[in-house]
């Protein structure tokens, strides 16, 4: 048997330990991480091992050699470019093409038993297994679904949470036979599981999935890497831990003394060559790597010291990571989730805060509280990034050194001189973080267009209509004061894709910033006459003729930046209006369900009184509709959608909508009996949007959100109030009649807790659970449906929850189905 080991990674998450050190190198419990995986290939019978290398590949060369030391034969295979997980292994096909071979990470920690592994391969007649694992959090893996004989029945890359239908996951480990290789071009990109694998799903290949009960982290994270020393040294591994274990719980390599006088509260693992001196304190679970001094009075608990550290007369470290030959002096105390590059110095009494990191070969004088400092900041907690943006409690969450290092980190993933837009709304601490967003633009280079204001349509508009590479826009949380939202923007007005995302963490996390010459530092312009070029194309691109008909509307503003604008287009577009709250003032903004539906009572009063056609509220800074009918009756969530969708579907025969999967059954019907064509796409605003941009002319969501694609990428509601108000004009129909007509929809909605670690197991267990024939759509999270009703389950991709909708023929019986599987929810919930 043979086996290659994928060791060509960089860790970039594990940073800053990894900055001068490949992940396969990084130790857990004092032993690299890719010799734990080859002493386990070596104790299954497997001593022919080559290796694929790209980062640092040197660094592991040196370490292994010709693998003799560690009882196998090991050959080696560098990609200069990176040629994708199969595009690697075909350079090692003369090696291995003769058998079975075995395809396992050299960057993640295992114990599973290879044999029995193999022995089900060889059982099943498959020409490819892949070895899988549950894991409670499934996002940052691939999705596996199988059958029950184990044979592959559909997998998915990295979902999100909607998307997500099994806590099964691929592991990276595969059991192949060498034809395999014969579908891999030489000298080609090509990558196990975006390419090789669908093909032989396509071709109903005999491919199959095992499932590893043994243990499996991938430590793609800081936190799960200190886990790791955790598990090994509680026993949950069969990994063995280097040393001779002197007693239970403690670990010490050879050459190492501890003093009689410390105290050492186990499971401890020391490594050779240390010195331990008397009061000093080893807690629980910390690893202490070789050569490392611990000074008197000393108090380490639950860390990972890697090799020649000293620890310094009375320091304090808690839970933390620190590189190679850190100096730590005497009185420094490094807090929770603190990590220390290596070869860094911290002087007397320097504190270290929680979630800071130290990138290597930094001095941190005397007395030094690093919190945001010279070298780092606080890891954001969890994603950066959330539906809409990056959002959080404003001047706690999001200050201006927060926005300063998230906009340092947009820019420097946009090319040097590039153009970017910055925009806010009225708020005063909108207004502050946008002044940081500029000047961290400017550092990496991009020109930035202030926009000052705008109204968020506007500059989605002018965005697009510029040529701009992207926005950031800093406004108020939609139905949350508190917060602060961030959006960045691509260069069509949506949100940029989650892939520039991850490229925006990724530097965000790692503090890798550009930072430019002073002389090629970006400029300062405002956008030349944004509302004057929106108006124009506003007015081009309406649905209908303006000329011949003069609706009658009151405007509740709601103290918007659409107030000092729109009240001009509205003149000019022929309708007449009652302006209310026309005066920009974020702090009186209706934005939660109490004071919007405050505003529409208000309305409700005024419109049947100056016996108007309807009322509206603005809200969200120009991009969400309300509305009441002559009578003052509010015309809310789906019945609104329906409202416009039907009255855009009569009067332009043919017209291409987007809606969600959360959109009742029976308004779909009615708007294809008027000759629509719906297109539907998974729930939330971005997914709206990226599906409006695809073609339809028309989208529209349950919240008051309208797009219409040929304007702008987003939400619009002064476009949406101009149509609706002129089309009900033409068609001589008033606003409650048009309601009335439409059919009663019978949906309802509850939402269940969920720990986050369990979401992946149940959303496997409903699968799972459905009879055989029955009706699945999995485009986002479950939908069980039949011919007149259906039942969604759909995990939140930011909330510990579940989501649960129905839509049948009566109210009763949604509430029902909603209810059972609410119930069936607790139920894994409480088995798990």
């Amino acid at each position: 048997m043979k086996a290659v080991v994928m060791a060509g990674g960089e860790g970039s998450r594990l940073r800053p330990v990894t900055a001068n050190r490949p992940k396969p190198l990084t130790p857990v419990v004092n032993r690299p991480i890719m010799a734990h995986i080859v002493d386990l290939l070596r104790r299954h019978g497997i001593t022919e091992v080559c290796t694929t290398l790209h980062y640092l590949a040197h660094e592991i060369q040196a370490y292994f050699g010709d693998g003799s030391e560690f009882g196998v034969s090991m050959s080696h295979f560098i990609e200069d470019t990176p040629l994708g997980t199969a595009g690697s292994v075909k350079q090692a096909e003369q090696m291995l093409k003769d058998g079975t071979f075995v395809i396992i990470s050299g960057d993640a920690l295992t114990d599973i038993d290879l044999t029995a592994a193999l022995e089900w391969h060889r059982a099943k007649g498959s020409v490819a297994t892949l070895v899988l694992s549950r894991v409670p959090n499934p996002l940052e893996f691939g999705i596996v679904i199988t059958q029950e004989d184990g044979r592959i029945q559909r997998f998915l890359e990295k979902p999100g949470w909607s998307e997500v239908f099994s806590d099964t996951v691929n592991t990276g480990i595969y059991i192949l036979e060498p034809e395999i290789l014969d579908r891999i071009a030489p000298g080609a990109v090509v990558d196990w599981s975006k390419d090789v694998f669908p093909a032989l799903l396509a071709e109903n290949a005999p491919m199959y999935g095992y499932v590893m009960n043994e243990y499996w982290s991938d430590i793609g994270t800081l936190e799960q890497y200190r886990e790791a020393q955790i598990h090994v040294l509680q026993g949950r591994t069969t990994l063995p831990v280097p040393g001779e274990q002197i007693r239970s719980g403690l670990w010490v390599g050879e050459g190492t003394t501890v003093d009689q006088d410390a105290v050492i509260d186990g499971p401890v693992c020391l490594g050779a060559n240390c010195r331990v001196k008397r009061g000093s304190t080893l807690g629980p679970f910390t690893v202490v790597g070789d050569s490392c001094l611990i000074e008197e009075g000393a108090t380490v608990r639950r860390s990972v010291l890697w090799e020649r550290c000293y620890i310094g007369n009375k320091a304090q470290i808690d839970s933390a990571i620190l590189g190679q030959q850190v100096t730590i002096k005497r009185d420094v105390s490094i807090q929770e989730d603190a990590v220390i590059g290596d070869r860094c110095l911290l002087d007397v009494g320097c504190v270290v805060r929680p979630r800071v990191k130290v990138w290597p070969d930094k001095t941190i004088e005397r007395g030094s509280t690093l919190t945001l400092s010279l070298v780092t900041g606080n890891r954001w907690r969890g994603n950066l990034f959330r539906d809409l943006g990056v959002a959080g409690i404003s001047n706690i969450e999001i200050t201006p050194e927060f926005a300063t290092r998230f906009a340092m980190a947009v820019g420097s993933t946009m090319r040097p001189g590039a153009t970017f837009i910055a925009c806010r709304d009225s708020a005063r601490s909108s207004r502050m973080i946008k002044r940081s967003v500029m000047a961290s633009l400017l550092s990496t280079g991009c020109q930035v267009v202030d926009m000052h204001g705008a109204p968020v349509p506007i500059l989605r508009h002018t965005l697009r209509n510029i040529g701009a590479a992207g926005a950031i826009n800093v406004r108020k949380q939609p139905g949350n004061a508190r917060l602060t939202l961030m959006e960045v923007m691509d260069l069509t007005g949506g949100y940029i894709d989650r892939g520039t995302e991850r490229k925006v963490e990724s530097a965000f996390f790692r503090e890798d910033f550009r930072r430019i010459d002073p002389d090629e530092l970006g400029r300062i312009e405002d956008a030349i006459q944004p509302v004057e070029a929106y108006a124009r194309d506003f007015r081009k691109q309406l649905f209908v003729n303006v000329e011949s008909h003069r609706p009658r509307v009151v405007v509740d503003y709601g103290y918007s930046s659409v107030s000092p604008i729109f009240p001009a287009i509205l003149a000019q577009l022929g309708v007449e209006t009652i302006s209310l709250n026309s005066f920009n003032d974020a702090r009186s903004a209706p934005r939660n369900l109490q004071s919007i539906n405050e505003h529409l009572a208000n309305l409700g009063r005024i419109v049947p009184n100056v016996g108007y056609d309807m009322g509206v509220l603005v809200t969200n800074e120009g991009e969400n509709l309300h509305v009441v009918d002559e009578n003052g009756i509010p015309i809310v969530a789906t019945s609104l959608l329906a409202l416009l969708a039907l009255t855009l579907a009569k009067a332009n025969p043919g017209i291409n909508m987007a809606m969600s999967v959360t959109v009742p059954s029976r308004l779909v019907n009615l708007l294809e009996g008027q000759g629509a064509m719906v297109t539907r796409c998974r729930s939330g605003v971005r997914d709206l949007m990226t599906a409006a941009g695809k073609g339809p002319e028309f989208a529209g969501d349950e919240s008051g959100g309208f797009i219409f694609p040929a304007l702008h990428a987003g939400f619009d509601a002064m476009f949406a109030l101009v149509n609706l108000a002129h089309l009900l004009k033409a068609s001589g129909e008033k606003l409650s009649d048009i309601v009335h007509s439409l059919p009663q929809f019978h949906l309802a909605y509850d939402k269940v807790d969920c720990p986050w670690e369990a979401k992946g197991k149940i959303m496997r267990r409903l699968t799972e659970s459905q009879p055989e024939g029955a009706r699945l759509d999995l485009v986002d999270g479950i939908k069980v449906y039949d011919n007149d009703s259906w039942v969604l389950i759909l995990p939140d991709s930011f909330e510990p929850v579940f989501h649960v909708m129905a839509e049948s023929p009566s109210a009763q019986q949604s509430r029902e189905m909603v209810d059972d599987y609410v119930e069936r929810i607790n139920m894994l919930r409480a088995g798990h």
